[in-house]
């Protein structure tokens, strides 16, 4: 019997124990979580996304395991009775100059094997009768789900196969002693053959514990949403994006209709002042002390200050955040939005400054490091786990 710990209660965490107890329904599966419930952080606080798979470099492990991870998360939830809907979404050139980008869109996507097509400015309007676009990319395949659902019952499944869940843990040492891992936590100490470190927002710091050196180190940014108010809902029928930026990750403030008949607006992208810092009114003087000693995240701020800013002003003003989304939907204004909450994000950025654009996922002896799963790693998550599993050793 082989002993796993995989540290994380998100849903890359989850799924990866999800995945061991199918592949090796023989071996001990132990999962550990800090906060009360599954799900706490950018799990919980996403847009509830399944992505098609557009957006990444092809041949990257993002293309590919989106790509895969959106079918195997339908198929999740069709076998477990959770609620999804396969909505579709337009990416929108608001204007000739962002024409080039999403030509190149639609290149990638193409490239990546997905269904999309490319519309004029009264086809975008078959779908989106109030969107104003030159053109736009058709993205058939885009879903949503609540990925906190699927936290849910995946941790019901382990426990009824028999998984040890511990919530309100923390990991404080890891070390190696006798060939083993020896996983030093607020409930208690655990031996293990193979730690997997799925720990989001902390990966990194988890790494550092366990004595691996991480290429590269997670920089919070926070993405904050509003939501349209009931009466203006029906501006928008499924999912409307802007083309984005292709120097970031980020793919620009959106327009999303939620499983339950919401429609969320944003995220805009600003560095957190903590790494589970929901609003600026979160200060961790470590989580920050840490951030200005990176020479990373100089670097970072030197290459992209005009664009940090520009984030920073929509953050602070609902006027500015309007006008984002008027730019898709020109009806909207700043009375038909309301606060919905943030979610933050964990971007490796390396020490040079440049942003990690691909899974990040580091091996040392008896231990798997994710290193860096922002979205779409939610859509992904099957095919993640499937991808760290396959490379373990048998025994």
């Amino acid at each position: 019997m082989t002993r796993f710990v995989v540290v994380g209660g998100g849903i890359v965490g989850l799924a990866v124990a999800h995945r061991l107890r199918t592949d090796r329904p023989g071996d001990q599966v132990t999962v550990l979580e800090k906060e009360s419930g599954w799900a706490a952080h950018q799990t919980g606080h996403n847009s509830g996304v399944i992505h098609a798979g557009v957006y990444y470099r092809p041949g990257s492990l993002k293309a590919a395991l989106c790509r895969a991870g959106s079918a195997s998360m339908v198929r999740f939830c069709e076998e477990q009775g959770l609620p999804y809907q396969i909505c579709g979404k337009l990416i929108v050139a608001a204007g000739d100059a962002e024409l080039p980008r999403l030509h190149e869109l639609h290149r990638r996507a193409v490239a990546n094997g997905l269904p999309v097509r490319l519309l004029d400015a009264a086809e975008a309007t078959e779908y989106e009768p109030h969107v104003a676009a030159v053109a736009a990319l058709r993205v058939d395949s885009t879903g949503i789900v609540d990925f906190a659902a699927v936290c849910r019952r995946l941790a019901e499944l382990l426990a009824e196969g028999g998984a040890e869940l511990r919530l309100d843990t923390r990991v404080t040492a890891v070390r190696m002693a006798g060939g083993e891992v020896r996983v030093e936590t607020t409930t208690g100490e655990l031996a293990a053959d193979v730690l997997i470190n799925c720990a989001g927002l902390h990966a990194d710091r988890v790494a550092r514990l366990a004595g691996v050196v991480p290429p590269a180190r997670i920089v919070p940014f926070r993405g904050e949403y509003y939501e349209l108010v009931p009466e203006r809902r029906n501006l928008v029928r499924g999912l409307i994006y802007p083309v984005p930026d292709p120097r970031f990750p980020f793919l620009g403030v959106h327009l999303t209709r939620m499983i339950d008949g919401s429609v969320h607006a944003g995220p805009n992208a600003v560095l957190a002042t903590a790494r589970e810092g929901y609003s600026w009114r979160r200060f961790a003087p470590r989580d920050v002390w840490e951030q200005l000693r990176y020479p990373g995240l100089w670097a970072l701020a030197r290459r992209h200050h005009r664009y940090g800013l520009t984030e920073v002003a929509r953050s602070l003003s609902r006027t500015r955040f309007a006008a984002s989304l008027a730019r898709l939907v020109p009806a909207l204004t700043q009375a038909d939005i309301t606060p919905a909450g943030a979610g933050v994000r964990a971007q490796a950025v390396r020490p040079d400054g440049s942003l990690v654009d691909d899974f990040l996922v580091v091996e040392a002896e008896r231990q798997v490091h994710v290193l860096n799963a922002p979205s779409p790693a939610a859509t992904s998550a099957f095919e993640i786990a499937r991808h760290i599993v396959a490379r373990l050793p048998t025994r």
